[in-house]
């Protein structure tokens, strides 16, 4: 087993938490917004949104390094599982923004069916190089479908 390089490791679970606390950023006042929402049922307290985004971009990260690091696997195919990790995390960055900052509901549901489009296959792309990193974004889609339930709510409840 390959001894873990701690600051790549770091590195990689540094890297989807910055892109979450930019897009944070850039969103607006998030808290402040949801409140305002007429809320679909099942919608959660906002403090449960950092918290589970904390975890699911520290998720992220761990299986990004896992496949960065898999040895046994050509540099092409981790190449191309990591663009789609890239490309799945820039949709997720876009979300909040076009979510909260631009108030545009119905954009927001498409990007983020796109997002879980990508999330999917990057899975796909990240169990043929370690299957680890596959069951570590699990979490990420199962929340994700759901926050596309909270999504399409607020848009016709809004």
């Amino acid at each position: 087993m390959k001894p873990i390089n701690l600051k790549r490791l770091i590195i990689a679970v540094l890297i989807p938490l910055a892109v979450g606390g930019l897009s944070a950023l850039l969103s607006g006042n998030i808290s402040g917004k949801y409140a305002d929402f007429t809320q679909p049922p099942l919608s959660p307290p906002s403090i449960v949104f950092p918290i589970v985004w904390t975890i699911l971009y520290t998720l992220m990260g761990i299986a990004s390094y896992l496949v960065y690091e898999q040895p046994s696997v050509n540099k092409a195919k981790k190449k191309d599982a990591l663009i789609y990790y890239g490309l799945q995390l820039f949709f997720n960055f876009l979300w909040s923004i076009i979510f909260f900052r631009f108030d545009a509901y119905g954009l927001a549901f498409v990007v983020i069916i796109m997002l879980i489009a990508l999330v999917i296959i990057t899975m796909l792309k990240f169990r043929k190089i370690n299957k680890t990193a596959f069951y570590l974004l699990i979490p990420y889609l199962v929340w994700l479908l759901f926050a596309t339930y909270l999504n399409l709510g607020v848009a016709i409840l809004n």
